[in-house]
């Protein structure tokens, strides 16, 4: 296991902005508040979302869109730089108005209403190339 201490720089509540995509407004919040590394939690409801699978034997992402209105149970994930740019990598659990759950990488999903609470590292994160998984990970040599 690699790991690394982190100091908190400071940490953030947010509203999103309904009608827009729900992890670029994460990455939003990142760059206008200059963070380049953070964990985050959020919480809402969205629709029209594209949840990814990533298929560990063909190493690669399957999307799956769900065109209806779906309620964010739980939302978890990280901000890190990614080929040098902010990228928030959101996890999700979702719910359908019967209940039914859907899970995995939230990819993209219009926000009918949206909270977040981020925070922040002092120091920047960095994702590059994993070779034995072939995804962007913290902390590779």
């Amino acid at each position: 296991m690699r790991h690394r201490e982190v100091d908190v720089e400071a940490e953030y509540l947010a509203r999103m902005e309904t009608g827009e995509d729900w992890r670029e407004e994460i990455e939003a919040l990142a760059a206008a508040e200059d963070v380049d590394a953070a964990w985050f939690n959020a919480m809402g409801a969205v629709r029209d979302a594209e949840v990814w699978f990533y298929d560990q034997r063909e190493k690669e992402y399957r999307a799956v869109e769900f065109d209806e209105p779906l309620e964010v149970a739980a939302c978890v994930g990280n901000v890190a730089l990614l080929d040098g740019e902010r990228f928030a990598h959101t996890h999700a659990v979702l719910s359908r108005e019967s209940g039914q759950a859907l899970a995995g990488h939230l990819n993209s999903g219009r926000v009918f209403a949206g909270e977040v609470y981020l925070r922040a590292f002092a120091e920047p994160l960095e994702r590059s190339l994993h070779d034995r998984t072939d995804l962007d990970l913290w902390l590779n040599d």
